[in-house]
Parts: structure tokens; C-alpha cells; sequence
């Protein structure tokens, strides 16, 4: 039986770093989790089994809260109904709530560190830290931050 992987990452560089792991898709069962925006809507297209989140950002707090909110209830739903063995992510905030839920229900979890990031780790890779079975890193500098992580190279 295959392996189900979830794929998870925000949209934009994130989704780049992500889609660049595409060559798994034809040796596990996967699904693919990103932000609904114009610029990801090109997945629904491209690939079988794709699932969106509402788009948010940090600038509009507020209504942020609230769809950030929403994103933790839908990710949950999205994980019941899918019941990964993995979970992979290049991140970002979109991808924090479905680390969790998969490390609560005791699924694998790897978290690739973005590259756009080489000194300091972002926001949510320190939040998912401790929660990921693999931490990998795509500069060296950044086992300093994450003395943890694996450093791998770059996923491009």
C-alpha cells in the first residue's frame, strides 16, 4: 500500500519550494494543501488532489484572526478526512496548524526550512521546532538557530 503524504505550504515561494518536490507525487498517494489565491488557483488544473485554505495575511490583522481561525477548523477536517502517514511542508503560517494536528495524532511529520531564509529561521519554523520529526535546513548557517535540523541543500 502506498504512503499518503500531505503537502502543505502557503503560496508564493513557499508553493515553489514545495512544487519542487513533485517527483514524489507519482511514488505516494499525496494531497496537496495551499491558499486559495489567484495565483494558486493554476493546482486544481495541474494536479489530482488538491485542497485550498483561505488566504490570509498578517497585515490585516483582524480579519487574519478570524480566518487563521478558520484554517486551524478546516485543516483538522482536511487531515480527519485524508488521514496522512506524512506530512511535508516548506511552510509558512498556513502550514503550522497541520503540523500540529499531525503531530497530535502521531503521523511523521518534516518540515523543510525555507531558503529565502539563510540566518535566522522564520516565525513559524521555530513554532514548529519541537513538534517535527525532521527539521531540514537549506543553508548551513541555520544549524546554528536549529542545532536539530539536517542540513540537505537546496530543494532546487
Amino acid at each position: 500500500m502506498r504512503k499518503k503524504v500531505l503537502f502543505i505550504s502557503s503560496g508564493g515561494g513557499h508553493l515553489e519550494e514545495l512544487l519542487a518536490l513533485r517527483s514524489l507525487f507519482d511514488e505516494v498517494d499525496y494531497l496537496l494543501v495551499s491558499e486559495k489565491t489567484d495565483t494558486t488557483k493554476f493546482l486544481k488544473d495541474k494536479y489530482q488532489n488538491v485542497k485550498y485554505l483561505i488566504y490570509g495575511t498578517k497585515a490585516h490583522l483582524l480579519p487574519y484572526l478570524f480566518i487563521f481561525a478558520f484554517n486551524i477548523i478546516k485543516s483538522f477536517f482536511i487531515f480527519i478526512k485524508y488521514r496522512p502517514d506524512y506530512v511535508i511542508s516548506t511552510g509558512t503560517h498556513t502550514a503550522v496548524p497541520m503540523i500540529r494536528i499531525a503531530h497530535l495524532f502521531k503521523k511523521k511529520t518534516i518540515w523543510i526550512e525555507t531558503m529565502a531564509n539563510i540566518t535566522n529561521g522564520t516565525a513559524s519554523g521555530h513554532m514548529v521546532y519541537n513538534y517535527v520529526d525532521k527539521f531540514i535546513v537549506q543553508w548551513p548557517e541555520l544549524l546554528e538557530v536549529y542545532p536539530k535540523a539536517e542540513y540537505w541543500g537546496t530543494i532546487f
